[in-house]
């Protein structure tokens, strides 16, 4: 049985999730954190309080790929969760209109 095109499968995150473990112990994400900065707030909160992010989440279709992953803040990674950039940017700015 083939699955349906867009559904993602249990299968893939479990696979995509330990490609993103591997990758977090290389050169290039100590490189990607080493400034402590948040790619979504702008935030510095120190490299060890950074986490790794999927800007396409992995249930939507992303990969643990070096083009698709952020350091983010937990505050940033909890609250965008599954949000695609566009959701995202959406969200965003209507927290920016709200702001007195």
């Amino acid at each position: 049985m083939v699955p349906e095109q867009g559904i993602v499968t249990e299968e893939e995150i479990r696979r995509e999730k330990a490609k993103a473990r591997s990758l977090r112990q290389t050169h290039w994400w100590n490189r990607k954190i080493a400034s402590g900065i948040c790619y979504y707030c702008g935030r510095e909160v120190g490299r060890e309080r950074l986490t790794m992010d999927h800007v396409i989440p992995l249930s939507r279709g992303g990969k643990s790929k070096k083009g698709n992953l952020v350091p983010a803040c937990k505050e940033c990674n909890n609250k965008k969760k599954y949000l695609m950039p566009l959701e995202w940017e959406a969200y965003l700015e209507s927290l920016a209109r709200r702001a007195p």
